[in-house]
């Protein structure tokens, strides 16, 4: 038969940790409706940006001039992946998803041959990958947004792109990070940065041409405007990558805290009643002994 003094500690320490998960899943929801805001803002932003890129580039014939990031390094040998992580846990299958794609992805371009370098931004997902692909790691970034994500620190990561970049270091980079849909709902993606993605350009550009029948001239020449355009690009599209992360961290974080603390409540009730049932046994254990005691005097 259970022990009430251990049943009580029990009780009380599952009481305890459901008042943390509480605590916790306030925080998250407070925290994911200022990084919702966040990352509806700058969607049209970037949205915007890239179309505009993918415009621009479908007008451009790939000469020697070329911007090396829209024109490539004439290679696909050596591949990037960025990938966007929490550096903290406790938020549900979010970092182990982002992980799970990064491997994957991993698996096919190592199979195709290709040699694979990763960039980490955020700590789970370089602890996940170290036992595996460790040496796959080129860098770490951790720290990004504690109070509140910045454009200069996605500047920072896309500068370090730009600079890997020229010194010859990879051919193709691509971001991994999770969209955010809702709070249950988050989809990880994978967008290609390096260089500059434009299978749809010519079709759009063929597209807005034909329903307009609009010819723009762009003054500097459009090779100009890319050069300026396409770095910035890089750190604008990590820049929503990581609103969009931080937004899907968060909810999933709150998800996984409500279930928690639903799960809690659930153990305490079987707790409680087992508590109960175990001082019922023994108090009518105790009062068959004493009516067994008297009736033996």
């Amino acid at each position: 038969m259970p022990n009430l003094k251990n049943l009580k500690v029990r009780i009380n320490s599952v009481k305890a940790t459901q008042k943390i998960t509480k605590a916790m899943q306030m925080v998250a929801a407070s925290k994911l409706r200022r990084a919702t805001e966040q990352v509806e803002a700058s969607r049209p932003y970037a949205e915007r940006m890239e179309r505009v890129l993918r415009s621009l580039a479908s007008r451009v014939i790939v000469t020697d001039t070329t911007p090396k990031l829209l024109a490539g390094s004439g290679s696909d040998q050596v591949h990037l992946l960025i990938l966007a992580t929490a550096d903290r846990g406790l938020c549900g299958g979010f970092n182990t998803s982002l992980v799970r794609a990064a491997k994957r992805q991993i698996q096919i371009l190592t199979a195709q041959g290709k040699t694979v370098k990763v960039l980490c931004v955020g700590r789970k997902g370089r602890d996940q990958l170290r036992r595996e692909y460790g040496s796959l790691i080129i860098d770490t970034v951790e720290g990004i947004g504690r109070k509140r994500l910045a454009f200069s620190e996605a500047q920072a990561i896309g500068d370090k792109v730009i600079a890997l970049y020229e010194a010859g270091e990879f051919d193709v980079a691509t971001l991994i990070f999770s969209h955010f849909k809702s709070a249950i709902n988050q989809v990880v993606t994978l967008q290609q940065l390096v260089p500059f993605a434009t299978p749809e350009a010519a079709n759009d550009s063929q597209a807005s041409a034909a329903g307009s029948g609009a010819v723009y001239e762009y003054e500097p020449e459009e090779e100009a405007i890319l050069a300026d355009l396409l770095p910035r690009n890089i750190s604008v599209q990590i820049f929503k990558g990581l609103l969009e992360n931080a937004a899907s961290e968060q909810g999933a974080r709150m998800t996984a805290m409500d279930n928690a603390t639903r799960n809690a409540g659930d153990m305490i009730g079987k707790l409680t009643l087992e508590y109960n049932r175990t001082r019922q046994a023994v108090i009518t254990r105790e009062l068959i002994e004493i009516i067994s005691g008297a009736e033996a005097l």
